[in-house]
């Protein structure tokens, strides 16, 4: 091969070689920028969703008003037993029906609830909504007014315990003390059963499985034209109407052995707080929200050593009064024994008489009928000539005196 061929050779091998060079170059230079423009809409992406979410917190914080909590409750407020929903173009009226055992009854009876409900949809002439609320029974507000009344009891049987010391002291008849000690007994009696309810009842709301269904009945009113009406001409105009509604179905209802009747507005209220509140319905009921005047914004609590002060005090009464009916408990008792020892110490006489009488006929046989007979009068002329020698001693004394 001569040598323009070989340098026509090495020229054609280095050309391509300039030419592959530039060709990757070219490739590195559009990798490069693709890279760069991946790297720019991530980055424009990321600034995009930090002023979305920065724009939604803005947005979340602003729809936190007054009027955002209306519309998701739904309606605006209670007012005439009412329930007033979409700026007083609807009305709504709630009844509450009371329970039937219908698988206790027998066959005339479930018929007649049914014919009566059946009654009950023929009489329908605008539509209702049945609602049924499952509630925990709450026990708390019975167990209050129990012990209520547990107290008032224990104060009349102290009265009637001091009552009868004082007859008892002051030389009552018999049958007077006997009908006091009665009225004690029973008031005792029923201060012991009234502890047991108590116990028993505590006991029982520690199962928070005790379960009671509430039935409703909603009505609603939609007043057509309200253009030339003022709210409170709107607002009696349907009160009027659902009222009337209300007692008809009460009526038809009543047919099938149902009472019910139309719910006030505080008892609305605490529909709607159960509705809405269902697992702090339980233990925090609406009673104690409004007690602890959670409604309000701004409140002051008691002083707390005078809250300290009035639970001493409180400490101080019962303490003082169980401490009296225990004394005067054990005075009765004392009192009870003596009188007891006094009484078989007067009938002395007549039960030793009356044991040596019985320890005659009992040895009958052996000493005989005659000499038993004898001994026993005997024994009676002795009780008599001592009830003698008591009336004479007893009119001397007398005597003396005057």
């Amino acid at each position: 091969m001569s040598n323009d061929e070989i340098t026509n050779l090495l020229s054609i091998i280095l050309v391509s070689m300039i030419g592959i060079l530039a060709l990757l170059v070219i490739v590195y230079i559009v990798i490069v920028m693709k890279t760069k423009k991946a790297n720019q809409k991530e980055t424009n992406k990321d600034k995009l969703s930090k002023s979305i979410k920065s724009s939604n917190m803005t947005k979340e914080k602003q729809e936190y008003n007054k009027q955002s909590i209306y519309t998701f409750m739904d309606f605006d407020k209670i007012e005439d037993n009412m329930i007033i929903r979409k700026n007083n173009r609807r009305f709504l009226m709630v009844i509450e029906c009371q329970g039937v055992n219908y698988d206790l009854m027998s066959g005339l009876e479930k018929n007649g609830v049914e014919q009566g409900f059946i009654q009950f949809l023929n009489t329908l002439r605008y539509p209702i909504q049945l609602y049924i609320q499952t509630r925990t029974v709450n026990l708390e507000a019975g167990l209050i007014k129990y012990k209520d009344k547990i107290s008032e009891i224990r104060d009349r049987l102290s009265k009637k315990q001091m009552e009868l010391y004082r007859k008892q002291e002051m030389g009552y008849s018999q049958e007077e003390i006997n009908r006091a000690i009665l009225e004690v007994t029973r008031e005792r009696n029923l201060y012991e059963y009234g502890l047991d309810i108590v116990n028993t009842t505590e006991k029982m709301s520690l199962n928070k499985n005790i379960l009671r269904k509430h039935y409703y009945v909603i009505i609603e009113y939609v007043p057509e034209d309200i253009t030339n009406l003022a709210t409170e001409e709107i607002s009696s105009m349907a009160f009027s109407e659902l009222y009337t509604k209300a007692q008809t179905i009460i009526n038809s209802l009543n047919v099938c052995g149902i009472n019910s009747k139309v719910l006030d507005s505080e008892e609305l209220a605490e529909l709607l707080y159960v509705a809405y509140n269902r697992d702090e319905s339980e233990t925090y009921d609406l009673n104690k929200a409004i007690n602890a005047r959670y409604d309000e914004l701004y409140l002051t609590a008691p002083n707390v050593l005078s809250k300290r002060m009035k639970e001493i005090n409180k400490k101080i009464e019962e303490d003082a009064n169980k401490l009296a009916n225990e004394a005067v408990m054990e005075v009765m008792a004392e009192t009870q024994e003596a009188q007891r020892v006094k009484q078989k110490e007067a009938e002395m006489d007549e039960l030793i008489k009356e044991m040596a009488k019985i320890v005659l006929k009992e040895n009958e046989m052996y000493i005989g009928k005659d000499v038993a007979k004898k001994a026993n009068e005997k024994i009676d002329n002795k009780k008599a000539r001592k009830s003698n020698k008591k009336t004479i001693k007893e009119k001397e004394v007398r005597n003396e005196k005057e």
